[in-house]
């Protein structure tokens, strides 16, 4: 069912003057910092500061030309403040650094609605509160930005205490690209929870079949190099998603072979049977909840130890990643 309340805004609806005379600092020089930061200068956007630690993505934005300071200096020097540092970190430095230097009628900025959503940040009064939440990672973000082809985005104005805080919004927005392809009208409860709901639902059940088909595919005397190549790295999987965007889920279905048809429902109806719609609904509940953002504000306070442990996973080099190195060795448009 379509929502009446999803509107679509492109650069037609920006105002000429949305950021004119606004001074803006993008703390964090991260993956999604640094491409925002290089969208709005080459934008043309004339005061732009970078706040970050003293760290190497500040040495990298200096590097690139960037005035850089401190989180605290460049928010106390800026009209809108984008907040593009990591979801857990973000309410201590905003408690900190960020809340008690905003100066009066400025904005703060989030890319994800993960803060305002649960309750982790205050934002104080008086301040405008914005969301530009970005469908796709930096690089690719800037990528587009190059291309003149721009990427989709969130937008909300949570609080306008400038009265003019949509004006901004679109502004920014138009700046870094995202109204180029057309961006959507949702809150940060909204994108929260949606962001979440799909990472650990479809994203953890792709993650799941991945490594379990490759792991009886083994046992079953399935070479190691051909299962990663059926199931991702021949390009084949990007195309169906493609597919699902162009031709639309249902559809795209009937472009496969009859086998593939007859078998792929057969499978699907059967998973259906196996619990997995309830435990999609559990997480759903979990998440909008605010349970998982609580859990998440644990483990960082408990020093990260479930993420160190699947990053040492990760680094491992498992019979699936040794695949993935022979066949690349082996296809150049792999590497």
């Amino acid at each position: 069912m379509s929502s009446s309340n999803f509107k679509r805004y492109t650069s037609a609806d920006c105002p000429a003057d949305a950021l004119a005379g606004e001074r803006i600092a993008v703390l964090g020089h991260g993956n999604l910092g640094r491409s925002f930061a290089l969208n709005l200068r080459d934008h043309g956007v004339p005061s732009l500061a970078v706040g970050n630690i003293d760290d190497p993505y500040a040495a990298t934005a200096q590097a690139a030309g960037f005035a850089v300071g401190d989180i605290a200096g460049a928010t106390r020097g800026a009209d809108l403040v984008l907040v593009l540092l990591p979801d857990e970190v973000i309410p201590e430095v905003f408690a900190t650094q960020i809340a008690p230097n905003l100066q009066t009628n400025a904005a703060v900025v989030f890319a994800s609605g993960y803060c305002l959503a649960y309750g982790l940040v205050t934002v104080p009064r008086g301040i405008d509160a914005l969301l530009l939440a970005p469908r796709m990672g930096g690089e690719a973000i800037r990528q587009r930005f190059m291309d003149a082809e721009g990427f989709h985005a969130f937008l909300s104005v949570e609080h306008d205490r400038s009265g003019k805080a949509w004006k901004r919004l679109l502004g920014l927005a138009d700046a870094v690209g995202a109204l180029r392809a057309g961006s959507f009208a949702l809150s940060a409860r909204q994108e929260a929870n949606l962001d979440l709901f799909i990472e650990q639902t479809l994203g953890a059940a792709i993650g799941a079949a991945v490594l379990s088909a490759f792991s009886v595919g083994i046992e079953n005397g399935l070479p190691a190099e051909a299962l990663a190549l059926e199931m991702y790295m021949s390009g084949e999987m990007e195309t169906v998603w493609q597919g699902f965007r162009t031709e639309g889920f249902h559809r795209s279905a009937t472009t496969h072979g009859p086998t593939a048809m007859f078998g792929g429902m057969m499978r699907t109806m059967q998973l259906f049977q196996t619990g997995l719609l309830e435990q999609f609904q559990r997480t759903c509940e979990e998440i909008q909840t605010g349970q998982f953002a609580q859990r998440f504000q644990e483990e960082r306070d408990a020093g990260y130890p479930m993420l160190s442990k699947v990053r040492a996973m990760h680094n491992q080099l498992d019979p699936l990643g040794e695949a993935e190195e022979q066949l690349r060795r082996q296809l150049p448009s792999a590497g």
